[in-house]
């Protein structure tokens, strides 16, 4: 077993770690992390000096606090599990290794923190081969997997996002011009393209949607040309470029002649806070002010084990491993039926539906629009 620092307070391990002690036909939830353990440690010697922990180590090591914390809860509330944990990035026992290892053929469920394309398809294939449901929790890409009713997206595709929006629009502002701000790109493209094709095929009324392509060195008056000062003016960002989306916002805010609701893409929930130049909208299927009382026992849970501050990752750990934890534990023949149901919801809903009949693959397509102001969150649509 290799330990982190102390100040982390955690252990990763390659084998595994049984929520309690194990018994026959004991529920296995199989948790598969780019941890990059051997970028950290030459044996059990840690060898980053006082550097710190690395960015890149960061997020899944936070979501792997986030479970370990749902794993104590879960023993305090008697939920038999046994939980395996493997490290993707691991130079020994990579990605290739971890899925010819026969401990996690064993597993009931798997729950993968993906950050490339390319290792998705592998873990969605022997998820398909073994019928081990796989939900893929942080990467927002199918990976061109295709008919698997055994793999579950739960951070929603772009597209998800756009076709969020684009409701949202009909629903709230369906007479009012929308100007769809981008700039030269293939995802700027493909976002344009998305939503015209929304547009077109829309069996409701069409939105008035005027598309204004700008350089990335944009001028104050280039953003402005196309606005009305006399009405309020309805933005999209259609870009995920955080420079481009920052300069965006920053110019607008400052265009006081003007007034201007700018909703955003999902990318702006992390980052910079593009709210301090004025009220944003700005999409995600993930937040933790629904039910304050459990976001505050997890972040006081955090805080008493590793002295800091829960952020996000934590969170999305803890929700993937108490919620989906669960519903395996109690109905393990009805798993992937039981993917939405309500009586488990923690902090978030879910809503998971078949991508294509039959199911190319399973996505969530629950999506919160969060109105957000100088750093503060006004308020959570759905």
């Amino acid at each position: 077993m290799k330990k982190i620092l102390l100040l982390l307070g955690i252990s990763i391990l390659s084998g595994s770690a049984p929520a309690q002690d194990s018994l026959p036909k004991t529920p296995t939830i199989a948790i598969l992390l780019p941890l990059y353990i051997d970028s950290a440690f030459n044996a059990d010697n840690y060898k980053l000096g006082n550097g710190g922990i690395p960015r890149y180590m960061l997020p899944a090591l936070e979501f792997y606090q986030g479970i370990q914390l749902a794993i104590d809860s879960l023993n305090k509330e008697k939920i038999n599990l046994s939980v395996q944990f493997h490290d993707t990035k691991s130079a020994v026992a990579g990605m290739d290794s971890v899925l010819v290892n026969e401990e996690i053929k064993k597993a009931d469920l798997l729950i993968a923190m993906f950050n490339n394309r390319n290792e998705i398809k592998a873990a969605a294939s022997f998820s398909r081969e073994n019928k081990i449901p796989l939900l893929s929790y942080t990467f927002p890409n199918d990976g061109g997997v295709t008919a698997n009713p055994y793999f579950v997206l739960v951070n929603p595709t772009l597209k998800t996002h756009l076709e969020a929006i684009f409701k949202y629009l009909q629903r709230n502002h369906p007479l009012q011009t929308i100007f769809l701000y981008k700039r030269k790109g293939a995802t700027e493209d493909l976002i344009q393209q998305i939503v015209e094709e929304l547009n077109s095929t829309t069996k409701a009324s069409r939105l008035k949607i005027k598309t204004v392509e700008l350089t990335d060195q944009f001028t104050s008056e280039e953003a402005t040309a196309a606005l009305d000062s006399t009405r309020e003016n309805l933005v999209i960002c259609g870009s995920l470029q955080d420079e481009f989306a920052f300069n965006l916002t920053r110019t607008l805010g400052a265009a006081k002649s003007y007034r201007q609701t700018i909703i955003g893409m999902p990318t702006w929930e992390s980052g910079r806070d593009y709210s301090q130049f004025g009220e944003i909208i700005y999409t995600s299927h993930f937040q933790t002010q629904r039910n304050e009382k459990a976001a505050r026992a997890i972040a006081a849970g955090y805080q008493k084990k590793m002295a800091g501050r829960a952020n996000d990752m934590v969170y999305k750990g803890f929700e993937a491993m108490y919620r989906f934890g669960k519903i395996l534990a109690r109905n393990k023949s009805q798993f992937m039926p039981l993917l939405s149901d309500k009586s488990f919801n923690l902090l978030n809903d879910f809503d998971i539906k078949a991508v294509n009949v039959p199911a190319d693959y399973f996505e969530n397509k629950k999506i919160y629009f969060i109105r957000k102001q100088q750093g503060l969150v006004k308020s959570i649509r759905e």
